[in-house]
C-alpha cells in the first residue's frame, strides 16, 4: 500500500523538484480513480456549483454541501491529501472561519481547507493555523469574487498588481499558510511566486515554474459544457477512458510536460 500524502510530503517533494499533481473530485468513485492514478492531492472545489449543479458561478454553493462532497470524496481514497474549498460567505470573520473548517474537517474529514484572498485574510489564516486548522490560499484570479473582478481575467498583468499578489503571497504564507493555489497569472508571476515561497504552489493557468498544477477533473476530461479554458487540456481525448486520462494527466504533470506553453499566460 502506498504511504499517505501529507503535507510533510509535498514540502519535500518542492524541495526535490518534483512536480505535485492536484485535481477535482467530487464523489467516491472519482476520488478512488484519482488515487489509483497516483494524484498526490484531491481537491473537493466549490467548482462543483458550476461542473455539478449547473449554476454559472461558484457562489451559491454552501458549507453543508462541501461536508457532503468532501465526505464522499473521503470514503472513496485513502493515500491522496484531501483539500476541501471554503465556499463564499463561509470565512467573513475568523470566528465563521473557524466554524466552517470544522465543519469540513470534523464532518467532511478534509484534511486542510482553501479559502480565496489576499491581504484581506490574513488575519483568518493565522487565527486558524493557531488552532491546528491547515490552510491552503488562493490568489490570482478568484472565482469567489468573480462579480468585483468583472469576468474571469488574468491576474496580475501589470506591475503594480504583480507586486501586490507577491507581497500578499508573502504574507499568507508568514501567517501560517502551508500550501498556495496560483490562479489565471502570466507564468513569469507564477514562477517568481513558486521561488519565493517555502511551500508549495500550485498553479491553474500559472505556468510551467510552479511546484505542482491542478485541474478542474470536468475540464481534463473535456466534459465541461460550453468553452473550456485556455490553460486546461483534455486528457480523454487522447487516451479514451476516464482512468486512462487521469493516469495520463498525473504522468504529464510528474514529467512536466503539463502545461505546455499553449497552456501558460505570457
Amino acid at each position: 500500500m502506498k504511504s499517505k500524502i501529507t503535507l510533510s510530503t509535498l514540502q519535500r517533494m518542492k524541495v526535490a523538484g518534483e512536480k505535485i499533481a492536484v485535481l477535482t473530485a467530487y464523489d467516491a468513485a472519482f476520488a478512488r480513480l484519482a488515487e489509483s492514478a497516483g494524484i498526490e492531492v484531491i481537491l473537493v472545489g466549490d467548482s462543483l456549483g458550476m461542473v455539478v449543479q449547473g449554476h454559472d458561478s461558484t457562489l451559491p454553493v454552501t458549507v453543508e454541501e462541501m461536508v457532503y462532497h468532501t465526505a464522499m470524496v473521503n470514503r472513496g481514497c485513502s493515500v491522496p491529501l484531501l483539500i476541501a474549498d471554503m465556499p463564499f460567505m463561509s470565512h467573513g470573520t475568523p470566528r465563521q472561519a473557524l466554524d466552517s473548517a470544522g465543519k469540513l474537517m470534523k464532518e467532511g474529514g478534509a484534511h486542510m481547507v482553501k479559502l480565496e484572498g489576499g491581504h484581506a485574510q490574513v488575519e483568518t489564516v493565522r487565527h486558524l493555523t493557531d488552532r491546528a486548522v491547515p490552510v491552503c490560499a488562493h490568489l490570482g484570479l478568484l472565482p469567489q469574487s468573480i462579480h468585483q473582478l468583472g469576468g474571469y481575467k488574468v491576474q496580475g498583468r501589470d506591475s503594480r498588481s504583480a507586486e501586490r499578489i507577491l507581497r500578499d503571497a508573502r504574507e499568507l504564507q508568514q501567517a501560517g499558510a502551508q500550501m498556495l493555489v496560483l490562479e489565471c497569472v502570466p507564468e513569469v508571476l507564477g514562477e517568481e511566486i513558486s521561488l519565493a515561497l517555502d511551500i508549495p504552489v500550485i498553479g491553474i493557468g500559472a505556468g510551467r515554474g510552479c511546484d505542482g498544477q491542478v485541474l478542474v477533473l470536468h475540464d481534463m476530461l473535456g466534459i465541461t459544457p460550453g468553452n473550456t479554458p485556455g490553460f486546461s487540456r483534455n486528457f480523454m481525448a487522447d487516451t479514451g477512458s476516464v482512468e486512462a486520462a487521469m493516469c495520463a494527466y498525473a504522468e504529464a504533470v510528474h514529467n512536466g510536460s503539463f502545461p505546455a506553453r499553449e497552456h501558460c499566460f505570457q
